[in-house]
């Protein structure tokens, strides 16, 4: 140990270099004012919302799991998942609280099984737990599953399937889970589902051609039975759908931040709700 104004190891006397607890205390310090300051606001919104038009149905793109574990020095990207994952039941209870009775969350689309197998095996065992998460006893949520179950491991289709029988008879929002999902991909399962019930029905083709109506599309989506959405919500930046739900989506509002997912704070939530409130939705009239 070397004591103040005496000979260093080297005999130098020189004085050794301050510590960092000054600087780290100042750190702490902003850091604790900062937090002080969103939570203000965080209330100032949630004020500002009460009365306030608020979605039925919101889709949430839940972007930059990857970016974020890069970004803060982590080569293995399933860190960045399993942060983004831990996230969901917080937005759950944000919807809650505001109101909202559906929300669908854009797991992993069809694109997403073309990255590394090693990426993609720990992807599905995180998407895995959120689905047994969201279905233990003392949940609200009524979870379901939508995408091409036929792209998937059984065993991610096994344990969705159980999510959604363990959930139906609860009372709180439906929590659509898409994961193996492509929006083009919904279209067609929705048209070859059409045409299959007609054809069990012993529609000609020309019948069906002359008797089709829009909605004859609709009842077949994967979200047949839902609101479609109002708010669409996208993290990390990217201004894009990425296929999530083409169809449903022609009327939405849509709410993009540059906040990565895992970074995702009930205040990002609470803008998103009030640029929503702010829009005149006309629905093209």
């Amino acid at each position: 140990m070397t004591l103040p104004g005496k000979g260093g190891p080297c005999g130098t006397g020189a004085r050794p270099a301050p510590t960092a607890g000054p600087r780290v205390t100042r750190v702490g310090v902003r850091s604790t004012v900062r937090e002080a300051i969103v939570q203000v606001y965080e209330r100032r919104l949630a004020r500002a919302l009460e009365g306030a038009d608020i979605p039925r149905h919101v889709g949430v793109i839940m972007d930059g799991n990857r970016r974020w574990a890069r970004a803060i020095g982590l080569e293995d990207v399933a860190h960045g998942h399993r942060r983004g994952a831990d996230k969901i039941v917080d937005l759950l209870g944000w919807c809650d609280d505001a109101g909202v009775s559906v929300v669908t969350l854009f797991m992993l689309s069809t694109d997403n099984l073309n990255r590394p197998e090693p990426e993609v095996r720990a992807l599905l065992q995180i998407i895995e737990d959120v689905a047994v998460d969201l279905a233990r006893p003392g949940r609200r949520w009524q979870v379901r599953a939508m995408g091409a179950p036929e792209v998937l491991p059984s065993e991610t289709v096994a344990v969705l399937k159980q999510a959604e029988e363990d959930t139906c008879d609860r009372p709180g929002a439906t929590v659509n889970l898409a994961v193996g999902y492509g929006g083009r991909q919904e279209i067609a399962d929705a048209v070859r589902s059409l045409l299959a019930e007609h054809a069990e029905r012993g529609t000609t083709l020309e019948e069906l051609v002359e008797a089709l109506e829009v909605e004859h599309i609709a009842a077949h989506l994967y979200t047949r039975g839902q609101p479609d959405p109002d708010l669409v919500i996208r993290t990390s930046g990217e201004q894009r759908l990425s296929g999530f739900l083409l169809w449903q989506t022609a009327n939405t509002e849509f709410h993009f931040t540059d906040v990565y997912w895992p970074d995702f704070r009930r205040v990002d939530f609470l803008r998103a709700l009030r640029d929503y409130s702010a829009r005149h939705r006309r629905f093209g009239s």
